[in-house]
């Protein structure tokens, strides 16, 4: 085939096949991120259940991050040698099974087992899917496609803990995971049915000597370790909070239940307009501004959750969740741009950290949880926050012209 018939035979907007990618990689966001964070509203009953602290309930979230967050580097290289569409349907089948597994654990120990191997399992599909995207559609038409794919993302984040939540609040957790886990398998079969072979996909031998290679010239590379460094407080921060409003909300003065805590999550719609909004103004008053700008309303955020009444808290978690999202767009767009070379290995390099800051600072949050109640979070999270601007100006200074 010649580079003009390859170019040919991309996908291309307005297509069958085009609608049909898209509704496939919107089920796999949807699937990926409603498994990832299942667990999340019902952390005080797993901490009921089981007799653990907030801050080791926590690690049922965290534990799932931190695996996908290594595995992904792995899985990658993998569906280089096997193929991209059989590594991602392995990736949701598996990982949609696990969550039914879930449902039986007998101890602490089995739960946290099954969560981090749901961690691996779900690498499969977060990398991959892009490099999918990006082999078999028209050059403009990629772009589309990864938003559709981010959207599916959002929506499944919102959806796998509000409905977990409720099943939780009506049931159980483990008919909650029952659900989800059946929810994530009907997405891993939409996505079979409908996502095209691939056509654009060459086999190559696995180098992860390689990879580790190139991961360590970015990292001594300043402003690509101040996005690193970044990136693992930023999530840190934010996971926080969101780890355990829900202990907030159900103890006095609130007394709510599950269902009705749950329903806090509702405000994860705004990410999706954070990004595309905050993304758009970094490429107009730059990105460190833009970054700086978000931060700053994450912190006001988090300030305006202070007093106990729900309605401010709600707003408050609003407006933190806008500077969140329209942070993180800012960052992981400018990792590869940073990179001369090695982009790919750029994005990867933050998401890791990324993924990993999430899963630290989310579940040692349950410390100060357990010490100073929702203050000790609050003062947590907002320590992060703030560290996270000051990297942000350093940042800005370091690299002026991005």
């Amino acid at each position: 085939m010649t580079a003009t018939t390859a170019a040919r035979d991309k996908i291309t907007a307005g297509t069958p096949e085009f609608r049909r990618v898209n509704i496939a990689v919107f089920s796999c966001g949807f699937s990926i991120f409603a498994i990832l964070y299942c667990t999340q509203p019902v952390l005080p009953e797993l901490a009921r259940e089981f007799g653990v602290t907030a801050a080791q309930s926590s690690l049922a979230l965290s534990l799932t991050t931190i695996t996908m967050a290594i595995a992904m580097l792995v899985a990658s290289s993998v569906s280089e040698v096997y193929g991209r569409k059989p590594a991602m349907v392995v990736a949701l089948v598996s990982s949609s099974l696990l969550t039914i597994a879930l449902a039986a654990a007998p101890d602490w120990s089995s739960v946290l087992w099954l969560r981090g191997l749901a961690g691996v399992a779900l690498s499969g599909a977060p990398a991959v899917s892009i490099a999918y995207l990006g082999e078999e559609m028209e050059k403009a038409t990629v772009a589309r496609a990864v938003g559709i794919y981010i959207g599916g993302g959002a929506l499944g984040g919102m959806a796998g803990r509000l409905v977990a939540a409720f099943l939780a609040d009506y049931g159980s957790w483990r008919w909650a995971m029952v659900g989800l886990g059946l929810l994530g398998l009907s997405s891993a079969i939409v996505f079979w049915r409908l996502l095209p072979a691939s056509r654009h996909f060459t086999a190559r031998p696995f180098k992860l000597g390689a990879l580790a290679i190139s991961m360590a010239r970015l990292s001594i590379k300043p402003p690509i370790a101040l996005l690193v460094v970044e990136g693992f407080i930023l999530l840190g921060g934010y996971m926080a909070v969101f780890n355990y409003i829900g202990f907030r909300l159900q103890a006095p003065p609130f007394s709510m239940s599950q269902s009705i805590a749950g329903l806090v999550f509702l405000v994860y719609p705004l990410g999706s307009y954070a990004s595309a909004f905050m993304g758009g103004l970094g490429g107009r008053i730059g990105r460190g501004r833009a970054l700086c700008l978000s931060i700053s309303i994450m912190i006001a955020g988090l300030a305006i959750m202070t007093p106990d009444n729900i309605f401010i808290i709600a707003g408050g978690l609003a407006t933190m969740t806008f500077g969140f999202f329209g942070a993180h767009a800012i960052s992981s767009g400018w990792a590869p741009a940073l990179a001369e070379r090695d982009k790919a290995q750029a994005s990867s390099l933050y998401l890791l950290l990324y993924y990993i800051g999430g899963g630290v600072a989310g579940s040692y949050g349950g410390v100060f949880w357990t010490s100073h109640g929702w203050t000790g979070v609050a003062l947590f999270a907002g320590s992060l926050m703030v560290a996270t601007l000051g990297v942000a100006l350093t940042l800005w200074r370091v690299a002026p012209t991005h």
